[in-house]
């Protein structure tokens, strides 16, 4: 899943792009993708648009008269720019946004891989904050690191950081490399933390994500690759070996829709934690 680098990197690609043209046509291609009933897309059309930013994981398109598109990619969405703009339904098609110019039109088709249909989009009021409401405090935020300097929270490790409403903007893939840098198990809390795991997890946190968007910042066009996990550390690696020179192989923990990957030796004090997969196989 796309998350906090690639989608501030995208939400800056896409303003250079698309910031100041007008809004020509707003076509829904999947048909559960639209999670608003009120502004309709039609509402859109002709106005201008004034930026693209980015929450959480969400980009929001404001266009010159307050109305907003606020676009959730989920796991498997992706975005092509189309210069000009095509009229084909691709497969996994969600929805194509086009855009006049001063010379040619172009727009952004939203698409999505796999089977699973989960992205969406909302047509916003300038009040109305629909799925942003809620979101927790994101990473490079004074907010963000009181809370991780203060969290009583006995939830396990990398479920806080996956919860969009507890801290926003990290997943799965970057919530596996933040842990293996600051040298957590997954499975502590918040609150067994020591004031110096604390600080540990916050320089964690800005290591990667600075380091990641860096990288995203290379990137030009849209976001269009099936996959993405060629970014990763650690995530995705099972098997492998650790990044870092304690000689160890790179682990996991299976869950019925993702995997979780860490390093014993770095992270665990060389324990294996429980595979439920695993387990029900060997009982």
């Amino acid at each position: 899943m796309p998350e906090l680098p690639e989608m501030q990197a995208l939400s800056e690609r896409l303003a250079a792009s698309l910031v100041g043209r007008r809004l020509q046509d707003a076509r829904l291609l999947g048909f559960s993708s639209l999670k608003t009933v009120s502004p309709e897309p039609a509402e859109l059309l002709g106005h201008v648009l004034t930026s693209v930013t980015r929450r959480a994981k969400y980009l929001v398109f404001t266009f010159d008269h307050g109305q907003r598109i606020v676009l959730h990619l989920s796991q498997a969405g992706r975005v092509d720019v189309e210069e000009p703009p095509k009229l084909t339904r691709p497969r996994g098609a969600v929805a194509r946004f086009a855009f006049d110019g001063d010379q040619r039109s172009r727009a952004i088709l939203i698409r999505e891989f796999g089977t699973q249909r989960k992205a969406a989009w909302w047509i916003l009021g300038a009040d109305d904050e629909g799925p942003l409401e809620g979101l927790g405090p994101e990473p490079h935020t004074a907010e963000f690191s009181h809370l991780i300097r203060t969290s009583t929270s006995k939830r396990r490790l990398h479920s806080d950081l996956r919860d969009q409403h507890v801290m926003s903007g990290i997943g799965r893939g970057w919530g596996d490399d933040i842990l293996h840098r600051a040298r957590l198990s997954p499975f502590a809390s918040l609150g067994s933390l020591s004031a110096s795991e604390r600080e540990r997890l916050i320089e964690a946190v800005e290591h990667v994500l600075d380091h990641a968007l860096a990288l995203e910042r290379t990137r030009t066009g849209g976001l269009s690759e099936s996959s993405l996990s060629g970014r990763f550390a650690v995530h995705g690696r099972f098997g492998q070996p650790c990044p870092l020179p304690c000689g160890d192989t790179l682990a996991r923990v299976s869950f019925e829709s993702y995997e979780m990957t860490y390093c014993p030796s770095c992270q665990t004090k060389g324990k294996i934690l429980a595979d439920r997969r695993m387990s029900r196989l060997l009982k």
